[in-house]
């Protein structure tokens, strides 16, 4: 394979510099132009076919959700988003992933003396997932086709009072993870989400996710009890463990070193599961580049979990997934869509 070529997008002269500069250290990476605004980003795709765009969240002319959108539905892209951390970047950005961007990276401050390595390597990381990433083409207004709600018998809680369900994905896993919790129903047993996500995304996100779906979902807090109905995501810069004590069940947060380079860590979730649940849990890993979660999985296969994968067709990235099923810890390998009943169908006997 030849170089990923790509596309700089962003109405600063100085920010598609800086995009350049970073990515230039890869010898992988070509970075083949660069536009100040979505109107000339359209001619270019044209002219110079990439294989990846960087696109920022507000663009002059034509807003980036907006070109986003379109470019989705007629010329299907990778598209990484360069975002900064603020309230309405973290809507924007989670929207853009609605929309079909592969994923985001906060948009490195022009004056940054220390951590421009860390943000190359982040970007660089990002750009090659993107570059292998399955790309759908978009519907006509953002619309998401609606799925059939997950099923549950009525005697199922009694059954599966002390069942954790634990879940972990990283690029592709917002709406991933968005797909199976919208269809479950209220008396879903209890769920803990690691989505490798950065500060305040994670709690927009979810707050978003609870606005979708019939079961409660929020950013956990220290100390937060394990409850049927609610699902808890661990928040950005921030490992969640399962703690038990006697019957009841709670999270505990920390900041504890990064584990495979990320914080919050899949690997870390499912350990603690594996510790305090044990065979009383499913374990789910989803789409996302890397490794995190594959030998974590592997401890909740050994404490008698059943464990669930994404299959390669159905992930943006079939990186997290795949690992794990190399380890042989992976009881089912499925399609997202068959992943809500196949969980549900495990807690119910």
């Amino acid at each position: 394979m030849g170089k990923i070529r790509v596309l700089t997008v962003d109405d600063s002269a100085l920010m598609r510099q800086v995009l350049a500069t970073l990515l230039s250290q890869d010898p992988d990476i070509e970075v083949v132009g660069a536009a100040p605004d979505p109107y000339i980003a359209r001619e270019k795709i044209k002219a110079l076919n990439p294989d990846v765009l960087t696109l920022d969240v507000e663009m002059p002319k034509m807003d980036g959700l907006t070109f986003l959108e379109k470019l989705m539905r007629a010329h299907p892209l990778p598209v990484v988003m360069v975002s900064s951390l603020t309230e309405a970047g973290c809507e924007t950005t989670l929207r853009a992933l609605e929309l079909g961007a592969v994923d985001f990276i906060t948009k490195p401050k022009i004056d940054m003396r220390e951590g421009m390595e860390e943000v190359a390597r982040d970007l660089i990381a990002k750009i090659k997932a993107a570059a292998s990433a399955k790309v759908k083409r978009g519907v006509s207004g953002g619309e998401h086709e609606t799925r059939p709600l997950a099923r549950m018998s009525k005697s199922a809680m009694i059954k599966t009072t002390d069942t954790i369900i634990a879940i972990g994905s990283s690029t592709g896993g917002t709406e991933a993870v968005k797909d199976i919790l919208v269809t479950l129903p209220p008396n879903t047993p209890p769920i803990l989400i690691t989505q490798h996500m950065p500060e305040r995304f994670t709690r927009t996100w979810a707050d978003r996710m609870n606005s979708l779906c019939r079961i409660s979902v929020k950013e956990a807090e220290h100390g937060d009890s394990v409850l049927p109905g609610h699902a808890l995501v661990a928040p950005g810069n921030y490992h969640m463990t399962l703690v038990r004590s006697g019957a009841r069940y709670t999270v505990h947060l920390n900041q504890d070193p990064p584990v495979n380079r990320h914080r919050p860590s899949v690997d870390v979730m499912f350990d603690s599961v594996a510790r305090y649940a044990g065979t009383n849990s499913v374990g789910v890993i989803l789409t996302g580049m890397g490794g995190d979660g594959a030998k974590g999985l592997m401890g909740m296969k050994k404490a008698g979990a059943a464990t669930i994968a994404q299959d390669e067709a159905s992930c943006v990235v079939f990186g997290m997934p795949k690992e794990a099923i190399k380890l042989g810890c992976v009881d089912k390998v499925l399609a997202l869509d068959d992943i809500a009943d196949a969980m549900l169908g495990i807690v119910n006997g």
